[in-house]
C-alpha cells in the first residue's frame, strides 16, 4: 500500500496474486489519482470503472472509451 500513496497512478506489470488480491477501495482510497495501468490484464474493466478507477489495460478497451 505504501508504493501507491499518494500517487497519480500504478502500472501493474505481474499477475502475481498478491496483486489480484488486494483491497482496491484500500488502493483508491491511497491514490491522489486512482488510475491503473495494468500490463497483465488481471482486473475486469468494468470492475474496475465500477469501483471509480481509470483503468487501461493492454490489448483491452480502456475505461475511457
Amino acid at each position: 500500500f505504501d508504493a501507491v500513496r499518494d500517487t497519480d497512478g500504478a502500472v501493474f506489470v505481474t499477475e502475481w496474486n498478491e496483486f489480484r488480491d488486494l483491497d482496491l477501495d484500500k488502493v483508491k482510497d491511497l491514490m491522489k489519482s486512482p488510475t491503473i495501468i495494468d500490463c497483465r490484464n488481471i482486473y475486469e474493466p468494468a470492475r474496475m470503472k465500477e469501483l471509480g478507477f481509470r483503468y487501461f489495460s493492454v490489448g483491452r478497451p480502456s475505461t475511457e472509451e
